[in-house]
């Protein structure tokens, strides 16, 4: 009686449920409000960096913690059989993914992590994007940089980062070390998912000198977390940080500082914040200084 329930749920899953990994970033996003309502986009980014492309109704009214050790950590078993359907179980998939989603998702760094050679890891990233469930994203300046590893949907990079390395405990029921390497990472695995919804909010917003080329800009020393290119040539360079502090003028004044360390002359800047900004870099705002906050993201599912 009890294989044949287990079948059943799983039978009942995999009818019920889908891992969306091929739609853009900006379409996870809508559906995934569109599907659980949030009361606001604070919530709404937070809960999308773990369940986002997860086609599944949660009730955001929980903390996280609770959803993720009800709707993941304790239905592991069924949802390893979803993910290893798109990565056909192949562990050496698997050890790429995860170096990635820990790592700042350089290919180089990613394969160093795993002892992998930079033949063997292209390879493998070639077939992962033929799969459709990772990106390579390449500096948007010409600098002689390797390319990063883009994981398409906010819950595989979440399994990866966190289930899929410690998956022995989870498989066995006990989540205490996820929890604890989880809540150290948090804030910074969900900037990241901040980051990427900034990039989608600014192509949609910029109607009449559209947007045609937008990514980020990295070298041995610096990072800088937008640069954007319109039809009309106009660079817009951006900082996209998620705190629970306001940012200051002097945000503004470090991003100038990277520009310059980068040798790029913006045409205007786009600041976004999670929580807001002084009073000092409000006054600043102009046509050549944008600042946005989660409130905005509401454009995402509008469009």
């Amino acid at each position: 009686m009890t294989r044949l329930y287990h079948k059943l749920l799983y039978i009942c899953y995999n009818i019920s449920m889908n891992i969306t990994y091929k739609e853009s970033l900006q379409k996870q996003f809508s559906d995934f409000c569109k599907r659980n309502n949030p009361k606001n986009m604070e919530i709404a980014v937070e809960y999308f960096t773990v369940f986002g492309g997860l086609d599944k109704k949660i009730n955001l009214e929980m903390p996280i913690d609770k959803l993720i050790e009800k709707h993941i950590l304790k239905e592991y078993k069924y949802l390893r059989n979803f993910v290893s359907d798109i990565t056909k179980g192949n562990e050496k998939f698997h050890a790429v993914l995860s170096a990635s989603a820990l790592g700042d998702r350089r290919t180089n760094s990613s394969f160093k992590r795993i002892k992998m050679s930079f033949d063997d890891g292209m390879d493998i990233v070639e077939e992962l994007r033929d799969i459709g469930c990772i990106k390579l994203e390449r500096c948007v300046e010409d600098v002689y940089v390797t390319d990063k590893i883009l994981i398409t949907a906010p819950f595989l990079r979440f399994w990866f980062a966190f289930i899929s390395p410690i998956f022995k405990g989870i498989r066995d029921g006990n989540f205490e070390e996820f929890f604890n390497i989880y809540n150290n990472r948090k804030v910074e695995f969900t900037d990241f998912i901040f980051n990427q919804l900034s990039h989608e909010f600014l192509k949609i917003i910029f109607t009449e000198d559209k947007i045609y080329n937008i990514g980020r800009y990295w070298d041995d020393e610096i990072e800088i977390d937008l640069v954007a290119k319109t039809k009309s040539g106009k660079k817009i360079l951006g900082l996209c940080k998620y705190t629970d502090k306001k940012l200051k003028k002097s945000e503004l004044t470090k991003l100038k500082e990277h520009c310059s360390g980068a040798k790029i002359e913006p045409d205007a800047y786009v600041i976004f914040s999670k929580k807001g900004f002084s009073n000092e870099l409000k006054a600043l705002k102009s046509e050549n200084l944008l600042l946005f906050t989660c409130r905005n993201f509401k454009a995402l599912i509008e469009n």
